[in-house]
């Protein structure tokens, strides 16, 4: 598969974004608000859900980020602790007085970060480096962690 890239402009974009990113693993370091440029940018590492049949589970290297961000708010994310793991769920949004809305990036164990957005301008793109997952992650429970390697 090659490099995947991805560009959001309205939430059905977001919701693709969002399926790709499904069970992303980062840490707390890899976020980062930039209020002067107004961009909150990540970098995780994806499950690779499109891996061929049979090839054994993968993850990818990828950086995401949003433009025209007015304002950040996190819930049960430690901020003070960079190398805290998360585990990316989902990212949804809230439409306000169009084109602005909330995005808001859901983590496994109750974190979140709400981004108050003036319009949806996000992109994503796969950054390079390809490795074998420990394994797939499971949805019918997420009491385990997932594999970071």
């Amino acid at each position: 598969m090659e490099l995947l890239k991805l560009a959001a402009l309205d939430a059905d974009d977001l919701a693709i974004i969002s399926t790709h990113l499904q069970d992303a693993v980062l840490r707390t370091g890899d976020l980062a608000y930039l209020p002067r440029e107004r961009r909150f940018a990540l970098v995780a590492r994806r499950f690779d859900w499109e891996s061929p049949d049979g090839a054994p589970p993968r993850r990818r290297l990828t950086g995401l980020h949003f433009e025209r961000v007015l304002a950040v708010r996190c819930r049960n994310i430690p901020r003070d602790e960079p190398d805290s793991p998360l585990e990316l769920l989902a990212i949804t949004f809230e439409p306000g007085e169009a084109p602005s809305g909330t995005a808001t990036l859901v983590f496994a164990g109750g974190g979140a970060i709400r981004l108050e957005l003036e319009c949806i301008e996000a992109a994503m793109k796969d950054l390079g480096p390809v490795w074998q997952a420990d394994s797939k992650p499971l949805h019918a429970s997420h009491d385990r962690p997932l594999d970071a390697a």
